[in-house]
């Protein structure tokens, strides 16, 4: 019987060699060391020193696959442990540099959504400071003894940035319809634009009485300091009939 045992049994490849180191598969090996030496099974621990001892070729030839397929398991659940885990890191490791890449993005957006905002304002602030900017000084018209309203309405022309002209106009229509020597019998108001007292334009020149253009240049200096522009002067009057 012996020798027909020994015929079946392969070579002495140690269980450790399958690295047998799981509760599964040690206790199979436990319990077919017990089975094929006619022991009881004993607890884990007493199975486990057993296994750790044996070899397959101390194992019955129809026990064997099962031990080797019991080693292979747990082998192969050991490795797919290992690649879960490198899974799980690299997903981390994916997260965390999609969210640095998010929190990026949305700063470079912000930083792009606040540098248009300035130059807008910037463009702004130019487009205010150039209507404000008179096109023509008081000073390069040579002056006359009387000006007729066209006369007069074509200096305004010249000194008044375009977009702004057409808002100059309706003021002086209602104040003093062009007549650039229009008195406010009650109130004492002079000239085109109503000056309050008429005195005030002689910080545009000292010639404010009979120069439309340097009465235009104070009404205009006035409606940019007070109203922004003649455009935010005429937007004024309109709501209160006065500005």
């Amino acid at each position: 019987m012996r020798t027909m045992l020994e015929g079946k049994r392969v070579s002495r490849i140690s269980v450790r060699g399958f690295a047998v180191a799981s509760a599964t598969a040690v206790t199979t090996v436990g319990a077919v060391v017990g089975v094929a030496s006619g022991q009881e099974q004993g607890s884990v621990a007493h199975t486990e020193a057993a296994a750790a001892d044996t070899t397959i070729a101390d194992i019955p030839a129809g026990q064997q696959a099962q031990v080797q397929t019991a080693s292979l398991t747990h082998q192969a659940d050991e490795a797919s442990t290992q690649a879960d885990a490198a899974a799980l890191k690299s997903a981390q490791e994916a997260a965390r540099k999609a969210a640095a890449q998010d929190a990026q993005d949305k700063k470079d957006a912000a930083d792009k959504k606040a540098k248009a905002e300035e130059d807008a304002k910037k463009r702004e602030k130019e487009k205010e400071e150039a209507s404000r900017s008179a096109t023509r000084d008081a000073s390069t018209f040579t002056a006359k003894a009387s000006y007729s309203i066209a006369e007069t309405q074509a200096i305004a022309r010249q000194m008044l940035p375009a977009d702004q002209f057409q808002c100059f106009s309706n003021i002086v229509d209602h104040e003093s319809g062009w007549n650039y020597r229009a008195t406010n019998a009650s109130s004492g108001a002079y000239g085109l634009v109503q000056a309050l007292p008429g005195t005030k334009m002689a910080s545009a020149g000292s010639d404010w009485r009979t120069n439309p253009a340097t009465q235009i240049k104070w009404g205009l200096n006035y409606m940019n300091s007070r109203y922004n522009s003649p455009c935010g002067a005429w937007g004024f009057w309109q709501k209160n009939h006065w500005y």
